[in-house]
C-alpha cells in the first residue's frame, strides 16, 4: 500500500450473505468501483446453497476482500462476527442486497476528519427495484433522537457508517433482534449520547423485494419497534397499553417534525461546517 493510501481512514465494510447470490456481485462491485485506496470487505455467508460462492469466487483474489462461509445465527450475527474481526477506522455494514453509490468512501472520508466529534455519519438513500430502477429517493436531515425513537427508524444502515471506537464504546449489535437490530442500536447509541453527523449526500441503494427481512417479518418487526420503545421511551410504570397509544400519539407528531425539517432542507450547519473543509 503506498504513503497516500495510509494517509486515508481504512474503512470496513461487513456483509451478511444467505442466499442472494442474484444480488451479491452489484454489493461487491459497489465496494471496489468506489476507488478508494484502504478498504476491507468482509463477507460473511451462512452457507448460503445458491450461487453465492461462485459469484464472490470472481473477485477472491482481490486483497481487500474476505470471504468466510459459515453457520451462524441469523443476519445480526454475522453482522457481528464481522465487526468483530473489522480492522477499520470507519466502520459499516452494506447488506448483500443493496449496494453503494459513487464518491460514498471519499465523502465518508471527509466527514471523518470535518467533524472529529462524530461518532455516526448517514445520509440520503435511494429505494429501487429488484432491477435497480429508483422508486423512490429517501432523504433524511439532522439528527433527532426523539424522531428516531418515536417515529420510527429513519437512518438507513446501507447508508450509515460509524467510527470504530463506537464498537468499544457502546458494544455490538443486540443479537435478540432479527428484524429490528439497526433501529435498536441507533436507539441505544442515542440514549448513551453518541454523537450523529447528517451529511446530505446520497450514499447507497437500498433493494425493495418481497424477500426483505423487514417484508417477510413484518410482524416481528412491529413487535421489535414496540419493545425498543418500551425499553427505552418514558413512562414505564404505564400500564403496557397506556404506553402504546401513547407512542401512537407521539409518532403522530414526530412524523410532523420530521416533515417540517424534510420541507426546509435545513442544512445550514452542516453546509458551513462542509464549506469549511
Amino acid at each position: 500500500m503506498n504513503t497516500l493510501n495510509q494517509l486515508l481512514p481504512k474503512i470496513t465494510i461487513v456483509t451478511p450473505s444467505f442466499n442472494q447470490g442474484r444480488f451479491i456481485r452489484q454489493a461487491i462491485l459497489s465496494v471496489i468501483e468506489q476507488n478508494y485506496g484502504n478498504v476491507e470487505h468482509i463477507i460473511f455467508d451462512a452457507m448460503s446453497t445458491d450461487e453465492t460462492a461462485a459469484v464472490v469466487a470472481d473477485y477472491i483474489h482481490l486483497p481487500h476482500l474476505k470471504f468466510i462461509s459459515e453457520n451462524d445465527y441469523g443476519q445480526t450475527d454475522a453482522i457481528n462476527k464481522g465487526f468483530r474481526v473489522a480492522s477499520g477506522d470507519i466502520i459499516a455494514w452494506l447488506n448483500c442486497d443493496d449496494y453503494y453509490l459513487p464518491g460514498t468512501f471519499s465523502t465518508i472520508a471527509e466527514a471523518y476528519q470535518v467533524f472529529p466529534e462524530a461518532e455516526v455519519f448517514y445520509g440520503d438513500t435511494n429505494f429501487v427495484d429488484e432491477t435497480g430502477v429508483i422508486l423512490r429517493t429517501k432523504y433524511d436531515h439532522m439528527f433527532d433522537s426523539n424522531i428516531l425513537l418515536y417515529y420510527g427508524c429513519y437512518i438507513m444502515s446501507t447508508s450509515c457508517f460509524m467510527r470504530a471506537s463506537v464498537l468499544w464504546k457502546y458494544g455490538l449489535l443486540d443479537d435478540s433482534y432479527k428484524v429490528t437490530m439497526d433501529f435498536e442500536y441507533y436507539v441505544r447509541l442515542a440514549s448513551k449520547g453518541a454523537n450523529f453527523q447528517f451529511i446530505p449526500r446520497l450514499m447507497a441503494c437500498f433493494r425493495w423485494h418481497d424477500s426483505n427481512i423487514s417484508s417477510t417479518f413484518a410482524d416481528r418487526r412491529a413487535k421489535e419497534r414496540l419493545d425498543i420503545q418500551f425499553q427505552y421511551g418514558p413512562s414505564p410504570s404505564l400500564r403496557s397499553d397506556l404506553r402504546e397509544v401513547m407512542f401512537k400519539v407521539l409518532a403522530r407528531v414526530f412524523r410532523l417534525k420530521r416533515g417540517l425539517y424534510l420541507m426546509s432542507r435545513n442544512f445550514t450547519t452542516t453546509r458551513e461546517r462542509w464549506a469549511e473543509r
